[in-house]
């Protein structure tokens, strides 16, 4: 099967001598689907940019066809048949999927809109590749999975036959990413080509036809994949040999450190979202929250953070009561907090690296001096932690925005944890990144509990939690399912518990 898409000798360099690409060659065929692997910051994304028409090439050019093509822009890239569904959506929440959909789209009446007429073309349009979707709800009631649906309908709705999707299994469920799977085979089926940018060793194996290995700016290598190990791919990607199993010391759990009782809370709609919610995290334990997502896990670390009211119940750090506290206050009683979205709750993506390190404790001395801030001393100490927690950058003062979703969430890693908290509230600490990011985080989250930290760890990646807790607590619909030994358990047996089956334990095994 021949090529229909050639890049050669591909670079991009940014402004300030970054060098994301480095002469990469890439070529994709028709009806398959093409994997690029990469670490976080490996410029997998800058390279599907370009393919897009959203960055232009510094060097190399691009054949459609045999043809040679220049993109000005994202429309001259769909005009060609190339269209991208980004890791963060570019949907408008308050408008429909509809709406969402034609926006941009020349119709026959403009300036009429004919929206009930759109509505039944896009129904349609989606019911030939087997995606249901209500043309008329709004976006912001949508899932994730939803969203990414409206996303793809979008694109081919614009006449695309080369899909590139971006990390895009990197907030979905198990369930959703199922479907996005099937999605794609059908799309095989139909002579689209699918790039599939990702870091997730297993799914690429899994979807791909061929791969091509990223790191640092530079192809390494182009596979067919034929009976490819997880091992061989890691060790290409990161370029080292990795570790695919958490290396612990067995548990010695000390003093209560956080302890919930009978918590309620409500979630944004005001609908009960936590319900009778009792747990206990000790000194040098990781306490692990297993659940399928939206099951009260984003309200459990409010409340625990002072972002969210607890409307019964109470919650005690070192025997006193937050309930009702400020976030600043609970911050400064030692509690580290990894949010679930580094984006929307983890940093400032406008502000530099040296801003958002100190965004915690800028008023405090010695980062500020008689209400100024000791701006010497915060390069330093920036300095320090961004090579003590591997913050790869060229610079301290270069935006937040800039920097690969892995070394964003290291810088989060690094202002959360370089003062050594009492406690860490963490939720998806090691989510969209890529193996060796994982293995580092992982590492600093062990030290943290090996030096006597209580950790409350919160993922929807049933395996990491496996490996990862010392205690394992299953959520179901805002309730505690019950509190299980991870070494013990089955898999069968943690499902059941998240579908909502409660499990038979001791007083002491839940507190």
């Amino acid at each position: 099967m021949g090529d229909i898409l050639e890049m050669k000798g591909i670079t991009k360099i940014f402004f300030g001598g970054v060098t994301a690409n480095e002469g990469i060659n890439f070529t994709l065929r028709k009806g398959e689907v093409h994997s690029i692997l990469g670490e976080n910051g490996a410029g997998k994304s800058t390279l599907m940019n370009i393919l897009s028409g959203v960055l232009h090439p510094t060097a190399g050019e691009i054949f459609l066809n045999n043809e040679k093509v220049v993109f000005e822009s994202a429309k001259d890239a769909i005009y060609k048949g190339i269209g991208m569904v980004y890791q963060h959506f570019m949907l408008v929440p308050r408008l429909t999927v509809a709406e969402n959909i034609i926006l941009g789209i020349r119709r026959d009446r403009e300036p009429l809109l004919q929206i009930k007429k759109a509505a039944e073309e896009i129904t349609a349009f989606a019911g030939q590749y087997g995606m249901e979707i209500d043309p008329f709800v709004p976006v912001w009631q949508l899932s994730v999975g939803q969203e990414q649906r409206v996303e793809i309908i979008k694109v081919l709705f614009r006449g695309a036959k080369i899909l590139i999707l971006d990390e895009p299994t990197a907030v979905l469920t198990l369930k959703e990413t199922e479907e996005l799977f099937k999605m794609i085979r059908t799309f095989i089926e139909q002579d689209f080509s699918v790039v599939f940018i990702s870091h997730k060793i297993d799914e690429v194996i899994r979807i791909s036809d061929r791969i091509s290995i990223l790191r640092r700016s530079r192809l390494v290598e182009t596979l067919d994949n034929r009976e490819l190990s997880k091992k061989k791919l890691a060790r290409l990607m990161v370029g080292r040999d990795v570790s695919f199993s958490i290396d612990k010391k067995a548990c010695c759990a000390g003093d209560a450190v956080l302890t919930l009782e009978h918590v309620y809370a409500k979630n944004n709609k005001g609908l009960e979202a936590l319900k009778d919610v009792s747990i206990t995290v000790r000194e040098g334990e990781i306490l692990g929250i297993a659940g399928v997502d939206g099951n009260g896990q984003s309200e459990l670390l409010e409340v625990i953070t002072g972002l969210r009211r607890v409307v019964e119940g109470r919650i005690t750090l070192n025997r006193e009561d937050i309930a009702g506290k400020d976030p600043r206050s609970i911050l400064e009683m030692g509690l580290a907090h990894i949010p679930e979205d580094r984006h929307a709750r983890g940093l400032v993506l406008d502000l530099n690296i040296k801003e958002n390190f100190i965004s915690n404790d800028y008023y405090i001395p010695p980062h500020s001096k008689r209400n100024w801030i000791n701006w010497p001393f915060i390069r330093k100490h920036t300095r320090e932690n961004v090579k003590r927690f591997d913050v790869r950058t060229s610079s301290i003062d270069v935006p937040v925005s800039g920097l690969s979703g892995g070394n964003q969430q290291k810088l989060i890693l690094a202002r959360e944890l370089h003062s050594e908290p009492v406690i860490i509230a963490a939720m998806h600490a090691a989510r969209g990144l890529d193996v060796g990011a994982v293995e580092y985080i992982h590492k600093r989250i062990i030290e943290a509990r090996d030096r006597g930290t209580a950790i409350l760890y919160i993922s929807t990646e049933l395996e990491e939690l496996i490996n990862i807790s010392d205690r394992l607590a299953v959520m179901c619909r805002g309730e505690i399912m019950g509190v299980v030994d991870p070494r013990v358990a089955t898999i069968e047996e943690i499902g059941l518990m998240m579908a909502g089956y409660k499990h038979e334990q001791t007083a002491g095994q839940q507190r």
